[in-house]
C-alpha cells in the first residue's frame, strides 16, 4: 500500500509526472531528472498561482497534480522566454 512508501519517493514520482505531462503540452524534451525538477518547481509556482486565485478541487490529489503540470508549464514558457 501506499502507506509504506516513504513521502519524498511520493513527491518524486507526482513531480516526474507532472514534468513529463507539462513537457508533452509545452513541447520540449528532457530526460527524467529534468522532469522530476520541472515538475517539482511547477508545483510550487502552481499552487502559488491556484492559491492567488482560490481556485482548488474537492479532490487534493487532481488538484494538485492540475495545479503542478499548470505551474510546470508556466515554467517552462518563462525559461524559453529569458533564454
Amino acid at each position: 500500500m501506499l502507506y509504506n512508501i516513504p513521502p519524498i519517493i511520493i513527491t518524486l514520482i507526482f513531480g516526474g509526472i507532472a514534468g513529463w505531462l507539462a513537457s508533452l503540452i509545452a513541447g520540449g524534451g528532457g530526460g527524467v531528472i529534468r522532469n522530476v525538477i520541472i515538475g517539482l518547481v511547477g508545483a510550487l509556482v502552481g499552487n502559488f498561482l491556484f492559491g492567488r486565485i482560490g481556485l482548488f478541487s474537492e479532490t487534493p490529489l487532481l488538484s494538485s497534480l492540475l495545479s503542478a503540470v499548470i505551474g510546470a508549464v508556466v515554467v517552462i514558457v518563462v525559461v524559453r522566454f529569458l533564454s
